[in-house]
């Protein structure tokens, strides 16, 4: 029998909640751990956060039911300074950020981490839809899921060497159909749990707005062309990313796009659809995962988003940042958001997308 202490983030989901069951079941000593993040008490009953009240209190009956230790940890501090100001900072420079990454990296898995292993733990785990395998050149890197419709890889590229090596994702063999029936056939009180649509801290979706009351009123500014033509004001820069069409309030005729953003002019560019597609970008903040390098002009799948099904892309070295070239033009590459490249099923990198080049 396996006796490896294993603390897994259980966020009240069921997701997370058959992690804990499989880990059970498979012979580890299992702590169920919940982070508390971002919400107040007064405020966190929202049915739909993943780290308010609530959710703990359904983590803890899931945790009473499974016979498994279960204890709140407060990660308040971290996640404001890892996720939210970073959120807001990137906003405020003009660019779109991806919350849920900055959180894997800096809060469920480097200040857990810590902290698990600290107690005794052996490893942690969670409920995403992902797998971790050490590949043949002795590094580790996260695969896809066995469930392509629920493929969580790509929020999961930054993680380092010594996190992966520490990390288990039980639930990554499975569907998400499946891992609901574990949930029913195991009593599990979440099982039929709606997943949570929004970023945790902005229950609203009301992006601009929140980023006003933390950053202070951003000031409108004007819509312009490429060319520099005004064709109206923006309410502040925060308010929009490119690709966007709608919310605009433009009167143009035809449809039209967010293709850039200038925070230095306070100006959002705005232009036709085949005005935001694009054939290369530069990113920095590279995490090499899979592989340690490449060789110039090598090609890989390549996402510039969640939900993008992959482009293939030639990537070259440019100092510490690498430009990618795609095969064919990709729409809305958007700087903040992050750009992972693939080898097979593996992650083999990813970075910050920087600029974007017509």
């Amino acid at each position: 029998m396996n006796k490896k202490t294993v603390v897994v983030g259980m966020s009240g989901g069921v997701d997370s909640s058959v992690a804990a069951c499989l880990l059970k079941e498979q012979g580890y000593h299992v702590i169920g751990v919940t982070m508390a993040l971002w919400q107040e008490r007064d405020e966190a009953e929202r049915e739909k956060e993943c780290c308010g009240i609530s959710a703990a209190e359904d983590a803890r009956r899931v945790a009473l039911s499974l016979g498994i230790p279960h204890y709140v940890m407060n990660f308040r501090e971290e996640f404001k300074r890892d996720v939210v100001d970073y959120f807001v900072r990137e906003y405020v420079k003009g660019r779109t950020p991806n919350p849920c990454i900055a959180c894997n990296r800096y809060v469920k898995w480097e200040a857990l981490l810590k902290r698990s292993l600290e107690i005794g733990a052996d490893y942690i785990a969670t409920g995403h839809y992902a797998r971790v395998e050490k590949r043949k050149n002795g590094r580790y890197a996260v695969c896809n899921a066995k469930s392509s419709a629920k493929d969580q890889t790509y929020a999961l590229y930054n993680l380092t060497q010594e996190q992966l090596s520490h990390t288990l994702m039980p639930v990554g063999l499975y569907s998400k159909d499946a891992v609901r029936e574990i949930a029913k056939s195991h009593n599990l009180l979440v099982a039929d749990k709606p997943d949570s649509q929004e970023i945790c801290f902005i229950p609203d979706n009301d992006y601009g707005g929140f980023i006003n009351r933390m950053a202070g009123e951003v000031l409108e500014g004007n819509f312009v062309s490429k060319d520099g033509e005004i064709l109206g004001r923006h309410k502040g820069i925060t308010h929009y990313t490119v690709g966007q069409r709608k919310g605009l309030n433009l009167a143009m005729g035809k449809p039209v796009f967010v293709t850039e953003i200038r925070p230095d002019t306070n100006e959002v560019v705005i232009g036709e659809n085949g005005d935001v597609f694009q054939k290369e970008l530069v990113a920095e903040h590279i995490n090499y995962m899979g592989i340690s390098d490449f060789t110039d002009g090598e090609v890989f799948l390549t996402k510039i988003r969640y939900a993008h099904k992959g482009a293939y892309a030639a990537l070259y070295h440019e100092g510490d940042k690498v430009r990618f070239v795609f095969e064919e033009p990709v729409r809305a590459a958007t700087p903040g958001q992050a750009v992972v490249f693939y080898q097979g099923e593996h992650v083999a990198g990813g970075g910050i997308i920087r600029q974007v080049i017509s």
